[in-house]
């Protein structure tokens, strides 16, 4: 009898945190493109330590940015659930334009900021790029581990 209670209670507790995790897991962001491009300003002047001329300059480029990256989110989204997958040449397109957005920001940023700032942006990115990788890496062991359950 013992045993039984203590199985039963194993798996109402497992339950209880796979549903837990799955919550925390539709996080989505509910902020305007907006408040999120003020937002990122504001933390690029704390890190920085930009001018108002500088705040000026970069809103126009990261708002750009968010609404491309907003952009590509929705149309992911949507071929997601259409069980599309690109095509090679659709892959390839998306990461040239990719790459071709990362250039054109880098040199705009570059032309803003001074050296000094550019050079501690740089570690910045360098630092989210890594975090953002390693992330991307345990998301994926994760989803692997869950559909061999």
């Amino acid at each position: 009898m013992k045993k039984l209670v203590k199985i039963i209670v194993l798996v109402f507790a497992f339950t209880l945190t796979v549903q837990a995790q799955k919550k925390k897991g539709n996080k989505g962001s509910k902020l305007t493109i907006e408040q999120q491009t003020t937002l990122a300003v504001k933390k690029m002047t704390l890190a920085l330590d930009l001018s108002d001329k500088q705040q000026q300059q970069i809103k126009p480029i990261v708002m750009a940015k968010m609404t491309d990256r907003k952009d590509f989110i929705e149309k992911r989204k949507a071929s997601k659930e259409n069980n599309e997958k690109p095509t090679s040449d659709e892959i390839f397109a998306i990461k040239n334009k990719q790459l071709d957005h990362q250039i054109v920001m880098k040199n705009s940023i570059k032309n803003i900021l001074n050296e000094e700032q550019f050079e501690k942006f740089e570690k910045m990115h360098k630092s989210r790029t890594r975090t953002a990788k390693h992330k991307m890496k345990e998301r994926k062991r994760r989803n692997k581990f869950q559909q061999n359950k």
